[in-house]
């Protein structure tokens, strides 16, 4: 009888953890990019993931002390089926978000050590005008704006479940928490989110009116004043 994956991986089979890679890599990289918003952030918790995934192989539990099934019941989201990867996918995603927690520890740390230089006067770019002015590029930075908001956990388990689409006990085993806990963070994070973007919208488009300029008369020429049509003739 063939070895399975799990067994495969935890004896360091190269072969094995390539078919892991491959099962997994676009699933864990959409789900950094969309937690950092940084397409590049993301391509770097993927290799950093799978990295410490092959450090960490033997501390999978063996066969024999997997339960080889995954229990959901109706309320969590589905039926007691077979595992389809020995249960590697929450396995992976777990360490995916402690390598991200990681990371955005040490860009807050950079964050920190920039926000002590001397400040220098940027230019405007003006794509991020262009861009501000289409609707749907507005509400997802309303919506990216929002979910950065949320508590850690609470983005932590809104990116697992609804954008990544594990189950409530994947999410569990990912966290390493109960799966009451991650539907009560999971209500709470949408919730939270809802409000916060419909807030963070209505705060750009105040801004947004703000900055449109004067409207010009129907000739096309703008209004001039008693004061500065005074001061034209003179």
């Amino acid at each position: 009888m063939e070895d399975s994956l799990r067994t495969r991986i935890r004896a360091g089979d190269e072969q094995a953890f390539a078919q892991l890679f491959r099962a997994h890599a676009t699933a864990v990289y959409a789900y950094a990019a969309r937690l950092t918003g940084d397409r590049s952030a993301a391509e770097d918790a993927v290799s950093l993931t799978f990295l410490e995934a092959w450090r960490l192989r033997q501390k999978l539990l063996p066969d024999s002390e997997w339960p080889g099934r995954t229990p959901e019941s109706p309320e969590d989201g589905g039926s007691a089926q077979e595992s389809d990867d020995d249960g590697l996918r929450p396995w992976i995603f777990g360490i995916a978000t402690n390598v991200l927690r990681n990371m955005q520890r040490t860009a807050r740390r950079h964050s920190a050590a920039l926000a002590r230089l001397p400040r220098q006067d940027a230019e405007d770019d003006f794509s991020e005008v262009l861009v501000a002015r289409i609707e749907d590029a507005e509400r997802l930075a309303a919506a990216r704006t929002a979910l950065g908001r949320l508590r850690k956990r609470e983005r932590e388990v809104f990116a697992l479940c609804v954008w990544s689409e594990l189950s409530y006990a994947e999410a569990a085993a990912a966290l390493d928490v109960p799966v009451s806990t991650v539907r009560s963070r999971l209500a709470r994070a949408r919730q939270r989110l809802r409000r916060l973007a419909e807030s963070e919208l209505g705060r750009r488009s105040v801004i947004r009116s703000r900055g449109k300029p004067r409207p010009s008369s129907p000739t096309g020429q703008e209004k001039v004043g008693r004061t500065d049509a005074a001061r034209l003739t003179q």
